[in-house]
């Protein structure tokens, strides 16, 4: 009886660890290895292995897949090297005090990647001997917190021993810009303009969250031996032959401690929608593609359809409504130029009204986020506005965070705003109703602009824009500062407003019917700031603009003066008639 009660527990005990490794299973709390067996059509087998628990629960797409596998390991005898070229504070400075932020590092080794799969893709295009020219090019994402690590992998064009010492040995020393200037030295054509690098750090961010960073990589040419690159960061680095590596390149980052939420999926994910969502090529994280929103600003705009812009414009905006006006334009000169700009359909909320609140339009280079809330390429008053400005021209610093302020940026801000303002104007023209709609929502913006703008030049083109009732026109029509001009009277010099609390008070106004007598056209101002906005901007196209108050008494300071000529004058000519008599 002991023995059957003891085989009865065990049962039971197994049928519970069964269901719960059902549940783990359900909810994708299985975490599992890849086996070496590899079909050549590059499908792996997975066996399950320990369980651990993640923060939300993952969805598997059909087309869920890794390449990240655990078979690459050292082979070889061993070689110790001191970094070149740089001393070990340079290191400490690149690795520890370049970037603002410590995840900037999944951004910089993403566009690593991104920019091993370009080589690939287009030494491929140039018929260079490369192995497995039919592979998926993407970049794989793994994080474990079990062992602390982050670890990314590219199936682009690989490095053999020699550029594994001159890419990663020699801090600053980029392999990118180093293609770039073959490309462009051989001439063979071609576009390789999806290149991101520039300056050869990016790779040393690493070291801001890692007590280690092992890089395995083997070069897509023919006959290539594979490396094991290692380091510390302390100034000095290993490398020795490998196997069981795959062409492209593998990087496992080893956290210290305090950085173990970047072995968090959730974290990363975020890391990447953040600054990396719209690098060309896919990226898959723990199994899952984590891009797909397109980068809509690089399309042609006619082929782009109202659907997309809505969807995009709810991505990069956080709202749940739709644009009111879409703004979708490429440059080449003075600048090369992407832009999709967007006016939100719904009403500026409080924050947005307050001068404190951030511009909602963000940076791009080559589709990578340089500065998420970009407040110096559009102007403060232009803070409304939602969507991407993409620049290969931006001069950017070090660590590709901050932007250099000189000529290009503000070449840049001044091609952005200019567009934006003439767009306006030609919705104003064709479609009069909703500007109307727009300017009654979001005129405070435009009359902001005129207010702290300082060249002149600017204010005119924003007051073009602006609106008033006038007294020529139909209570609740509204009229612009260039339609006033084109019904002047010949002789008027003035360009003539009003300021009132209402049109009926406006219409009763004494000033107003020594204008009237004369047929002359008064603006009228019922909000109390735009009274502010004229005199800030002083004048429209050389025409003065002037209160019908100031004319008035100006006009009164007048008469009183030819009355008192006049009377002086008759004074005269009584005293000289006296002295002959």
């Amino acid at each position: 009886m002991a023995f059957y009660g003891i085989r009865s527990r065990l049962l039971s005990t197994t049928f519970a660890f069964r269901n719960l490794m059902s549940i783990y299973s359900r909810k994708g709390w299985q975490r599992t290895l890849y086996t070496q067996n590899q079909h050549s059509t590059g499908e792996t087998y997975r066996l399950p292995s320990r369980v651990y628990s993640t923060s939300t629960e993952r969805e598997r797409n059909e087309d869920s897949h890794s390449i990240i596998k655990d078979t690459e390991k050292g082979s070889g005898v061993t070689e110790k090297r001191e970094f070149q070229a740089e001393t070990r504070m340079l290191l400490d400075i690149v690795a520890k005090s370049l970037y603002s932020e410590s995840e900037i590092f999944i951004r910089e080794l993403i566009s690593n990647a991104s920019d091993a799969l370009e080589k690939f893709r287009y030494m491929s295009m140039s018929n260079e001997a490369l192995e497995r020219t039919d592979r998926q090019l993407a970049i794989h994402l793994r994080t474990d917190k079990t062992y602390r690590t982050f670890t990314i992998q590219d199936t682009g064009i690989g490095m053999n021993r020699e550029e594994m010492i001159d890419n990663l040995g020699t801090i600053a020393k980029s392999g990118s810009k180093a293609f770039l200037e073959e490309v462009r030295e051989k001439g063979t054509g071609g576009d390789p303009s999806a290149i991101i690098g520039q300056f050869g750090v990016g790779f040393y961010s690493a070291f801001m969250v890692a007590h280690k960073v092992d890089v395995f990589s083997k070069s897509s040419r023919p006959g290539s031996i594979p490396f094991k690159w290692t380091s510390d960061g302390s100034g000095t680095y290993e490398i020795q032959e490998a196997e069981g590596v795959e062409e492209g390149t593998k990087i496992v980052v080893h956290l210290k401690p305090e950085c173990r939420q970047f072995s968090d999926e959730d974290t990363v994910k975020g890391i990447v929608k953040k600054y990396s969502n719209f690098v060309g090529s896919p990226i898959f994280l723990n199994g899952s593609q984590i891009n797909r929103v397109e980068a809509l600003w690089l399309k042609d705009p006619k082929g782009v359809e109202a659907q997309m812009h809505e969807d995009f414009y709810r991505f990069v905006s956080g709202s749940y409504d739709r644009p009111r006006f879409v703004l979708h334009f490429a440059t080449d000169a003075p600048l090369n130029l992407r832009c999709l700009l967007y006016v939100p359909e719904g009403k500026p909320g409080l924050f947005e009204m307050s001068r404190d609140a951030q511009v909602g339009v963000s940076l791009y280079s080559r589709k990578v986020l340089i500065k998420n809330k970009a407040d110096n390429i559009i102007p403060q008053w232009l803070r409304f506005l939602k969507g991407v400005v993409d620049s290969e021209d931006i001069p950017l610093n070090l660590s590709r965070e901050l932007l250099q302020e000189g000529v290009v940026i503000r070449k840049l801000r001044t091609v952005v705003t200019n567009r934006l303002l003439r767009f306006l104007q030609e919705r104003a023209q064709k479609e009069s109703e909703t500007y109307l709609k727009f300017y009654k929502d979001y005129g405070m913006f435009l009359k902001e602009g005129i207010i702290i703008e300082n060249e002149q030049l600017h204010k005119e083109e924003i007051s073009k824009l602006l609106r008033f009732e006038s007294s020529t026109k139909a209570s609740g029509e509204a009229t612009s500062l260039p339609d006033y001009l084109s019904r002047m009277q010949p002789a008027q010099k003035d360009i003539y407003y009003l300021a009132a609390p209402s049109r009926e008070l406006a219409e009763r106004s004494p000033y107003l019917e020594a204008l009237r007598e004369k047929a002359v056209e008064v603006l009228f101002c019922f909000e109390p700031y735009d009274e502010m906005v004229l005199l800030q901007l002083r004048q429209f196209d050389g025409k003065p603009i002037t209160s019908v108050e100031k004319e008035m008494r100006q006009m009164k300071d007048d008469v009183d003066l030819n009355s008192m000529r006049k009377v002086r004058l008759k004074f005269v000519v009584h005293l000289k008639i006296g002295c002959f008599l």
